[in-house]
Order: C-alpha cells, then sequence, then structure tokens
C-alpha cells in the first residue's frame, strides 16, 4: 500500500511522513518544489493535471496542503486565495484522488471551518457559519469531500483542528515563545478565556486512526486536547518551559485595548495590519475553545501531550 502525502514537507505533513515511514508505510509526498527523493512527486492544486501521476497506485491520501491561515483577508485577492488553494484545489484533488481509485483521503481542514464560539466551548454540532474567507473555504472544501466520497466510494475525513504547536511549527505559539524567551512579550491579564491547541504529534495520530477506523468514514472531527487554557495561562506555562521565573504582575487589558486600537489607526493609514492590533489581541485576550468529545466517543481518540511537555518539545526540538 502506498500513501500520498500533500504538504509532506510542512509542519504537519513532514511529521506524518516520518511516522509512515518508521512503519514501513511506503509514502509518496505531493509537492510544488523539486522532488528531494525517488517517491516524490511534484505537482500544484491549482494545476489538477499535475495531480494524476500522484495518486497511480495510491491506497491513502493524507491532504495537509493548503493556503494557511494567519489573519483575516484584508483584500478580495486574499480571500480569493483562499478559495482557489483550500476550495478549488481540493475538490481538485478529490476528483483525481476518486478516479484513481483512492480508498481513503484524510484531510486537514479547521475550527475556523465553524462560526466563532464566543464564550462557549463548542463542537461539530455548532450551528454558526463560519465568517472568514479561510473558514468559509475549508467548510466548503469539506462538503465538496465528503460529497466525492460518496460519488465514488472513498472513506473521506475532515479532521478540525485546533491550534497545532510542536518542534518545527511557525505559527502563533512558537512566536510567542521566541518573545516571552526574549523578554519582549507583556504579561498579560488573566481574562479567564479559553483557548484550544493540540500538538503536532496528536495530529498525527488521530490522521493515523481515522484513515484506518471505518467508522470515521464521511465524519468530521475537531482536534484539540479537552483543555484549553487562557492567554496568561500560556504566558506562565511558556515561561516555565524556558526555565524563566514567574512573573506576578500583569499589563491591564485597558492599556491593551488602547495599544491594539493604535495599532488599527496605523494599520488603516499605512494599508497594512500593524504587528499589534485588535485582532491580535483578541487571539490573546477572547475564547477559542473547541471539545473534541465526537472524536473521543466515536473512535477513543484523546490527546496524550499535555502543555508542560508539549512546549518542553517544542523548545528542545523533540
Amino acid at each position: 500500500m502506498t500513501s500520498l502525502v500533500t504538504g509532506g514537507r510542512g509542519f504537519i505533513g513532514a511529521r506524518l511522513v516520518a511516522a509512515l515511514r518508521a512503519d514501513d508505510v511506503r509514502v509518496r509526498v505531493l509537492s510544488r518544489a523539486a522532488p528531494a527523493g525517488p517517491d516524490d512527486v511534484r505537482g500544484d492544486l491549482l494545476n489538477p493535471a499535475t495531480l494524476a501521476a500522484a495518486c497511480v497506485g495510491v491506497d491513502t491520501v493524507f491532504h495537509c496542503a493548503g493556503h494557511a491561515h494567519a489573519f483575516g483577508a484584508r483584500s478580495a485577492a486574499d480571500a480569493d486565495h483562499h478559495r482557489r488553494v483550500n476550495l478549488e484545489g481540493t475538490r481538485a484533488l478529490a476528483e483525481v484522488a476518486g478516479r484513481a481509485g483512492v480508498r481513503r483521503l484524510v484531510f486537514l481542514s479547521s475550527v475556523k471551518a465553524m462560526g466563532e464560539p464566543g464564550e462557549a466551548c463548542i463542537d461539530e454540532t455548532w450551528p454558526v457559519p463560519p465568517t472568514s474567507a479561510y473558514g468559509q473555504a475549508k467548510r466548503a472544501a469539506e462538503d465538496a469531500l465528503h460529497a466525492a466520497g460518496e460519488r465514488y466510494g472513498m472513506h473521506v475525513v475532515s479532521l478540525r483542528l485546533a491550534m497545532v504547536y510542536g518542534a518545527g511549527g511557525r505559527g502563533n505559539l512558537e512566536r510567542m515563545a521566541a518573545l516571552v524567551g526574549r523578554g519582549l512579550f507583556p504579561p498579560l491579564p488573566e481574562t479567564g478565556n479559553r483557548r484550544s491547541l493540540v500538538h503536532v504529534a496528536d495530529v498525527v495520530a488521530a490522521m493515523r486512526l481515522v484513515a484506518a477506523d471505518r467508522r470515521a468514514a464521511g465524519r468530521s472531527y475537531i482536534v484539540a486536547h479537552p483543555h484549553a487554557h487562557s492567554g496568561r495561562g500560556l504566558f506562565d506555562a511558556l515561561r516555565a518551559a524556558q526555565g524563566l521565573a514567574p512573573i506576578g504582575w500583569s499589563v491591564p487589558r485597558g492599556l491593551l485595548v488602547a495599544l491594539a486600537r493604535l495599532g488599527d489607526g496605523a494599520g488603516w493609514l499605512a494599508g497594512r495590519r500593524a504587528p499589534f492590533d485588535s485582532e491580535a489581541l483578541s487571539r490573546l485576550l477572547d475564547s477559542a475553545c473547541y471539545a473534541p468529545t465526537r472524536i473521543e466517543r466515536e473512535l477513543g481518540w484523546r490527546a496524550r501531550i499535555d502543555l508542560a511537555d508539549g512546549l518542553r518539545e517544542m523548545r528542545n526540538g523533540r
């Protein structure tokens, strides 16, 4: 059996490729870059003609590639890029895979495929639709994949990932860790907010589980650690993971709000986002809580890596 991993050189994809190869699974990596090995193939989600060769003889596709979510799309061009890569590219891959006889396809979606939860901790039944261009593209891609699964008799699963972190990552938590370590990140006030995250090793375990378990066919699952942390809790944990002493004070929330509004104004004048604005502040002090109860209940998956261990791995690179 051969598994195809799109985005196999990225943060999550590379971890998955290493885990599969460690278990003697033959892996083919699809990348836009030149092939790095004999089992790699060059292809582009925006050019469906390049995808056919990648799917020949493949049993399982793990679709990790996509246009990553950062902050809200600020232009029609940004929104269109999300649509073309995350929706149209995924739809094209599903059609090529189905025609090639691929039996299983696991898609890395996002919790942003659901509407913002506010102060609730939501599951897959949350009825509010996504509002961001990224979330809308991911949700539409899920729908397109599951429709293709029905047409071709293909085992399709969508995994809605919370914020993923770990060694080698370049996301928000990794950037925050670097600033905390250099003493450049302000001690946040405790607002009682809850933000879900999940370690990359737990994501890889979930991907392999849903690919193998027939009960997962046609399902969408939130993948997150069951314990969500506040922004202040993350700040304290990042200091502890780097051997730094605790800090007993915090910057007042009102001051942070005022600075964020100044960033909003500066961004408007400059025509591009300021490093610190209201959207950045929201990610620190507001909630984004997602419950993984469906995948726990139906498949028995559990996130195994707690925050302290995950941050140590992220810092040490293993």
